[in-house]
């Protein structure tokens, strides 16, 4: 059984798995990997989901306020052994919940169009491609998504 945990970006298993996430993205983003990874620090992220199976730490993910409405998903990732098993989305609604629960109304992410798996979770998971934003606006590799909480 999954175990979902919240805590912060201060979590070992957390830094961990976002080292390990980091490493598979340096391979799949190629060139671009410095221009996106420079928008994904994760000092100071006080929302953080770690999932656990058997208590090692199989996943994560994580939110930072947006705008007022508005929380960003970041950093999602599950380690390549445990996909397909259905952690990745469990992460996910654990956001949307952890979401609204802190008032917000809708999420939105940013992943590149090399992470197809990444894009089939969202699409899987009620996320619509949206316009790219902020830093990501006129990045052609980018791929944009919201979803209404």
């Amino acid at each position: 059984m999954i175990i979902l945990k919240r805590t912060t970006s201060k979590n070992n298993d957390f830094q961990q798995l976002v080292k390990d996430l980091d490493a598979f993205l340096a391979v799949t983003d190629g060139d671009e990997h410095d221009f996106y990874n420079q928008f994904n620090k994760i000092e100071g992220l006080q929302h953080v989901i770690v999932a656990y199976l058997n208590d090692v730490a199989v996943g994560c993910g994580a939110l930072r306020p947006f705008d007022k409405e508005t929380m960003e998903v970041k950093r999602m990732f599950t380690l390549v052994d445990y996909r397909g098993k259905g952690i990745a989305s469990q992460i996910l609604t654990e956001l949307e919940s952890w979401s609204q629960e802190l008032g917000y109304k809708k999420c939105v992410l940013e992943t590149g169009i090399r992470q197809t798996e990444a894009i089939a979770l969202y699409e899987k998971n009620s996320y619509k491609l949206i316009p790219c934003y902020g830093q990501y606006l006129n990045v052609e590799n980018s791929r944009c998504y919201a979803k209404e909480l």
